[in-house]
């Protein structure tokens, strides 16, 4: 599995979703060679890594973020990355952007929905981000 190259969380389990930060194709800190083709197949075996260290699949992912640094090779991109999904189709953007970290040439972040159950909580996942309760007006007077 890709170890993060900046302070951030690669995967964090928020309730029923999981949400994986932009994947690059990097193996053992090196971009892979081959342009977009091999960085997008890196790019998602990492995806599909970070996603089954909590327990979640490829299967799961309802949306993702695409960044190419060259929108001329999205046909290219497209093909590598219908390969990582195969059949699966979940909703996606992709975004031209000046420069991706490592001189990457592509990156992906992905949202997974994962319904959690008492009994399946790991210890390998991070800990769940908890929403405040909304308050009403009527709430807030009860309060005081």
């Amino acid at each position: 599995m890709a170890a993060p190259i900046g302070p951030y969380t690669p995967v964090v389990r928020a309730g029923d979703w999981v949400i994986v930060s932009g994947q690059l194709g990097l193996r053992d800190g090196s971009l892979v060679e081959g342009g977009v083709k091999s960085q997008t197949t890196q790019a998602m075996a990492n995806l599909k890594s970070q996603l089954e260290s909590v327990g979640a699949s490829l299967n799961d992912v309802v949306k993702t973020l695409c960044f190419l640094t060259d929108m001329d090779t999205f046909a290219t991109f497209n093909e590598a990355y219908v390969a990582g999904f195969g059949s699966h189709r979940p909703a996606r953007s992709t975004i031209g952007v000046a420069s991706l970290p490592a001189n990457g040439a592509v990156e992906i972040e992905a949202w997974a929905y994962v319904p959690q159950t008492r009994s399946s909580k790991s210890a390998t996942q991070p800990s769940t981000l908890k929403r405040p309760k909304a308050t009403t007006k009527k709430s807030a007077k009860r309060r005081k």
